[in-house]
């Protein structure tokens, strides 16, 4: 995984997640790329709280702590070319704009995150957690073999991205 985060200290594991000598709560540490788990069976709970549209899966890694400028590539490897269609799993307190580049072109123009702030939630924190999903997020052509998808911040930023899933469109 390559990125470009604003600082150097990872927000997530080594830091609110305490090192304790486990991969979820060490996870990528030393970089500074912001990374976290979903938590469950918490007290107070945590990601499994009832102010979620979606319920994510136990034990999840994702990038969060999200500041404008910053970007992550991924890399997927695709069977057959065509177009896809996106979808997004993730949490977002104000709301925001991501784009993405396939093979270091642009791919979209900017697509907005609505936020999943719930001003009836009491744990204040809690805003960072409330996990929603986009579904048809955005629309890519991507190429048949191995393509490195660039997830650009925008705008907003505090956003928790926890999965795109990919899916091809048409036959």
């Amino acid at each position: 995984m390559a990125y470009h985060d604003t600082d150097a200290k990872n927000n997530g594991s080594g830091a609110l997640n305490p090192a304790d000598g486990t991969y979820l709560h060490e996870f990528r540490m030393n970089e500074g790329v912001d990374t976290s788990f979903t938590k469950f069976g918490l007290d107070p709970q945590i990601d499994d709280n009832s102010f979620e549209a979606v319920k994510p899966p136990a034990n999840l890694l994702y990038v969060g702590w999200t500041e404008p400028g910053e970007w992550s590539n991924i890399t997927v490897q695709v069977a057959q070319a065509g177009e896809y269609s996106a979808d997004l799993q993730y949490t977002s307190n104000r709301g925001g704009t991501i784009s993405f580049d396939v093979n270091g072109e642009p791919a979209t123009e900017p697509l907005t995150i609505a936020t999943t702030f719930n001003a009836a939630d009491p744990i204040a924190w809690r805003q960072w957690r409330h996990w929603n999903l986009t579904p048809g997020i955005a629309r890519i052509k991507l190429p048949a073999g191995r393509n490195v998808l660039t997830v650009h911040i925008l705008t907003g930023g505090q956003m928790n991205l926890e999965t795109f899933d990919f899916k091809k469109l048409g036959k």
